[in-house]
């Protein structure tokens, strides 16, 4: 069977998930997150973790600066991404503050190495995962580097999916190693991801 290079639909899709992101209305935008939010919180995996491992987010992302806040405020241990210059993978470092954090290449708040601790025991711990989309088995569309793909092989903890509902798609590709979410919390409910059964797409080994 021929395999087809599905490399350039992954680009589309997130050229025009990021364009609708962009063109959110801030109000709207402000109450979604403030929906995932509530729902991030109020899963028990969430209230029994004792750290929680969570992206920092970018404007066109779903807002993870609040949730930081709150569970730092509720005692638990909070431990951000930040990647390892020439490799495509990445490392966690608790964070006591925003304080602690500075921006890299994009943009991103990545943790400041001399102000943190690396976290390499990630027992009681849940991760919460970014995507510019998911469907409904738990698998997700990255940006394309592979930094999560990699991490999360490897990561035998609950991973939580957070996105908006408007990003949800029916089936996405995913490759044979990918690893799906168990959970997605959405600002129009949860979606409890549910095992394809014949209907996985194949994928050209690209990541993310």
């Amino acid at each position: 069977m021929q395999r087809v290079d599905i490399r350039p639909l992954k680009q589309k899709l997130r050229r025009e998930i990021k364009q609708w992101r962009r063109e959110m209305p801030s109000e709207q935008k402000k109450l979604a997150d403030g929906r995932i939010l509530g729902r991030v919180t109020g899963l028990r995996e969430y209230a029994e973790c004792h750290t929680l491992l969570t992206y920092v987010s970018l404007p066109i992302e779903v807002d993870t600066i609040a949730l930081i806040l709150r569970a730092l405020a509720e005692g638990k241990r909070v431990a951000v991404p930040r990647c390892v210059e020439g490799t495509r993978e990445m490392e966690f470092y608790l964070i006591d503050s925003l304080s602690q954090l500075s921006p890299q290449a994009f943009g991103v708040l990545e943790p400041v190495r001399e102000k943190c601790e690396r976290l390499t025991d990630f027992s009681g711990s849940v991760c919460i995962v970014p995507a510019l989309a998911y469907d409904l088995s738990g698998y997700r569309l990255g940006y394309g580097a592979g930094y999560y793909d990699r991490f999360l092989s490897q990561y035998p903890h609950p991973k939580i999916g957070v996105v908006y509902a408007e990003n949800v798609k029916k089936a996405l590709w995913h490759g044979r190693y990918d690893l799906p979410v168990g959970l997605i919390a959405t600002d129009w409910g949860l979606i409890a991801c549910q095992p394809r059964k014949n209907r996985r797409r194949k994928n050209d080994g690209s990541g993310g």
